[in-house]
């Protein structure tokens, strides 16, 4: 049997909400092209494979914020030592996450919904936990606005299933509303003491759910 997709009226809303959004941003796109283009030269896209719905991969879209600096061996510096003033206001802004908004018009991705982590995740994941990508993954989400990278691993994933369980047009909506403030206010870009967030090796034991409250 195939796994179940989502409503149509949530597609119907990311292309109607997607399209509106990717012609507003179009002028503020072109600038911050430009500006990253001068300051950290080319790709000015960073494209990355991600797990969507079902965990099933896509290349996902981002404005580069990072240096592609190297040490002796060819390997990749860690982020810290990459990071510029640019990339981190890039992040504090969230303006590096508009080209998503063309994964979102793809069908990529869903304006709302459990972020797109990495690939190397899906095999560390708990049978509650994997289910987060029964729905598509989103630019935003519940977890982003209930604090971001500064919530543990497991409660950001028990944040997404309550989402996951707890879906409605209702729901993006005040978290859309909610992530206007984030934005605003740039809080949970990272973890304390790390540039971005910490990988996630796995969970040794089953977490107890947050109260998530109103969205």
């Amino acid at each position: 049997m195939l796994p179940p997709r989502p409503p149509r009226v949530k597609r119907a809303f990311d292309l109607l909400v997607g399209s509106l959004l990717l012609i507003v941003a179009l002028p503020v796109m072109l600038l911050v092209a430009v500006v990253v283009r001068a300051a950290l030269g080319t790709p000015v896209l960073f494209r990355h494979v991600r797990p969507g719905l079902h965990g099933d991969p896509f290349e996902m879209l981002k404005f580069r914020t990072m240096l592609d600096a190297r040490d002796s061996d060819g390997q990749l510096l860690p982020d810290a030592a990459r990071m510029t003033p640019l990339g981190r206001w890039l992040r504090r802004s969230s303006l590096d996450e508009i080209p998503e908004l063309i994964n979102v018009l793809r069908g990529d991705m869903s304006i709302v919904g459990p972020r797109p982590l990495l690939m190397q995740y899906l095999g560390r994941y708990t049978p509650r936990q994997a289910r987060r990508h029964e729905t598509p993954p989103g630019i935003t989400g519940l977890a982003q606005v209930s604090g971001r990278n500064r919530l543990s691993w497991e409660e950001r994933f028990e944040l997404d299933v309550w989402y996951v369980d707890h879906w409605s047009l209702a729901l993006d909506l005040r978290i859309l509303l909610r992530t206007g403030v984030r934005v605003i206010v740039g809080d949970g870009i990272s973890q304390p003491g790390h540039e971005t967030a910490v990988e996630f090796q796995g969970t040794q034991q089953p977490p107890s759910p947050p109260h998530t409250g109103a969205a």
